[in-house]
């Protein structure tokens, strides 16, 4: 006769966590509450701070896709591609002053001249990202993983001397071109306002974050992208050429950092030889944070960084201040690092990547 016990059925064991997950659940905790207690005190600071935020997190979402993209065909951190981000933004400086464009134009010669800075901003980053693959990275594709790796660093430098020495220390002003009227108001307190600029770098991201995803999930190209990247020599048992594939990556790439250049120097309206490497950074951060080499989790992490960085330079309740803002976004990439190395979005591998 079946004890009481073996009638019931095995127990199941309770799964207790991990003292690191309970730190990590607990430091979540904290930051909604100091987040909550700011809305509540100051809710048109932290509403302005939230549409600053989610500007700055779209701008750095084009860069940390570039990364993502990278990274998931090779395994590459392309340290690089900051700094061809900034090259992008003094190209659309350059292309601004020739065209004349000024605040003051009608709305069609502003947005033809945006257009045209636009593609030849992301032309001339897709040139430079492609014939950096092809002249530094390709040859050591089967070298050891610290030697691409110096060499992205290495570019980064040379990249960085070159803005340097054409457009000099100081930094780069760009026309303010983009229009500062209000588009609407946001209800909060006596009004939020939204200003057009802030609209228009949103409008001008969706559209090619969309058309990104549509590349790589439906068509014909973006299908050899994502078998290159699970397997390049089963790839290339299929028909693909991989070389060819991985050059089309790494032009898309520099594509996005050509958008987000342009977008940088247009919102900021100056840029300096030394942005990219900080920026890049920021957005190497975010597609850290998102899962690197996913492209949902990118742009996640990327929108979570701007908000971040937003709150902590403009909260008043018991914020570090701008002065620890970059402390405070790469002490989150650490942190991520430590409780959750396969960032929000992305799959543990057997590497633990």
């Amino acid at each position: 006769m079946a004890t009481s016990a073996e009638a019931v059925g095995p127990r199941r064991a309770i799964r207790v966590p991990s003292p690191t997950t309970l730190m990590g659940l607990v430091l979540v905790g904290l930051v909604f509450v100091w987040l909550l207690v700011n809305l509540i005190e100051t809710p048109e600071a932290w509403t302005f701070l939230l549409i600053i935020g989610i500007t700055n997190g779209a701008i750095y979402g084009l860069i940390a896709i570039g990364y993502s993209l990278v990274y998931g065909i090779l395994e590459l951190i392309n340290f690089a591609h900051g700094d061809i981000f900034m090259l992008g933004g003094m190209m659309t400086a350059t292309m601004v002053s020739a065209l004349g464009l000024a605040a003051g134009d009608s709305w069609y010669v502003l947005t033809g001249g945006i257009f045209l800075c636009l593609l030849i901003a992301m032309a001339f980053c897709g040139f430079l990202n492609t014939a950096t693959e092809r002249v530094a990275y390709r040859r050591l594709r089967h070298a050891p993983r610290i030697a691409p790796l110096i060499t992205a660093i290495g570019m980064s430098f040379i990249f960085q001397n070159v803005g340097l020495v054409w457009k000099g220390a100081r930094p780069v002003s760009v026309p303010s071109i983009l229009p500062t009227s209000t588009a609407f108001t946001i209800p909060v307190g006596n009004g939020v306002p939204v200003t057009w600029n802030r609209i228009i770098v949103l409008m001008i991201t969706f559209p090619v974050l969309a058309a990104l995803t549509y590349l790589v999930q439906r068509t014909r190209q973006g299908k050899a992208m994502r078998a290159t990247a699970q397997d390049q020599d089963a790839a290339a048992m299929m028909g693909i050429d991989v070389n060819r594939t991985i050059s089309f990556t790494f032009a898309l790439a520099g594509s996005l950092a050509g958008a987000g250049g342009l977008l940088y120097a247009l919102y900021f309206t100056n840029i300096t030889f030394t942005t990219g490497f900080r920026v890049g950074f920021v957005a190497f951060t975010a597609a850290v944070f998102g899962g690197i080499g996913n492209l949902p989790g990118a742009v996640l992490g990327a929108a979570l960084i701007g908000l971040m960085e937003s709150f902590v330079n403009g909260l008043t309740w018991h914020s570090p201040g701008s002065d620890w803002t970059e402390a405070v976004i790469f002490g989150i990439l650490i942190l991520i690092l430590v409780f959750r190395p396969e960032g929000l979005l992305g799959e543990r591998t057997p590497e633990g990547a």
